[in-house]
């Protein structure tokens, strides 16, 4: 199985002017933290990052501290996470038929959430890692502020990553997405939009996405309970 790591993103909402996978978390880049469970994961055998030129010194360098038993190749990151995909899916190695897409910031992942997810895409086409949504969601008009909606939570997940596809049919609703000029904030928008079907794999409540002080906070503890520190 194929991994892609998108990783080419700032961390503004961390209020740091770097990027925010180089950020320590207990004494390591996070993005060491990410790169230890996919290296760890057994379904996994490459492994892209996809970051900007300007980073790759310092993600050749976490490599180097802790060499990987498995290829790992760097690709130019874009603009913006779809175009950073897009990009990831071209530098694919050829005969690569499907691939996982997981974001550098879940550092928190477990080597079994990688191989949970792997096994299976090989039984269809599209899955998500997702967690059942634990609050009171409301649908809000943002003109007026007002609520229009309350959706059943019985019926809500939390997406995660990562997430897996068909690498040729993701490729084709990466096209069509440029082509019709679709935003979407991550790769299963992209096969919804095109009428495909995407899967849920039990997520981990713990694989939180590090984004602000307090997500990094919250990691840090997570960590320390897993390592029994």
């Amino acid at each position: 199985m194929h991994l892609l790591i998108p990783a080419a993103g700032m961390g503004r909402r961390m209020g740091s002017d770097r990027n925010k996978l180089l950020l320590q978390l207990s004494n390591r880049p996070l993005l060491a933290w990410t790169l230890q469970a996919a290296n760890a994961a057994e379904q996994i055998s490459w492994i892209g990052i996809i970051g900007q030129p300007t980073d790759w010194p310092d993600f050749k360098a976490i490599l180097a501290a802790e060499p990987p038993s498995k290829p790992v190749e760097f690709i130019r990151g874009g603009d913006t996470r779809q175009e950073s995909v897009y990009n990831g899916l071209q530098a694919l190695p050829d005969g690569a038929e499907r691939v996982l897409i997981h974001d550098g910031a879940r550092a928190l992942a477990t080597p079994h959430l990688f191989d949970r997810c792997a096994e299976s895409l090989r039984h269809c086409r599209g899955i998500v890692a997702a967690v059942p949504v634990k609050d009171t969601i409301k649908i809000v008009d943002p003109t007026d502020e007002l609520i229009r909606e309350t959706p059943d939570r019985r019926n809500l997940w939390a997406a995660q990553t990562p997430q897996g596809f068909e690498v040729a049919a993701l490729k084709n609703c990466h096209d069509r997405g440029r082509r019709e000029g679709w935003q979407v904030t991550d790769d299963a928008a992209l096969f919804e939009k095109n009428g495909l079907p995407v899967k849920i794999v039990p997520g981990e409540e713990t694989n939180l996405k590090i984004t602000t002080p307090v997500d990094l906070a919250i990691a840090e503890l997570i960590l320390q309970q897993r390592l029994g520190s």
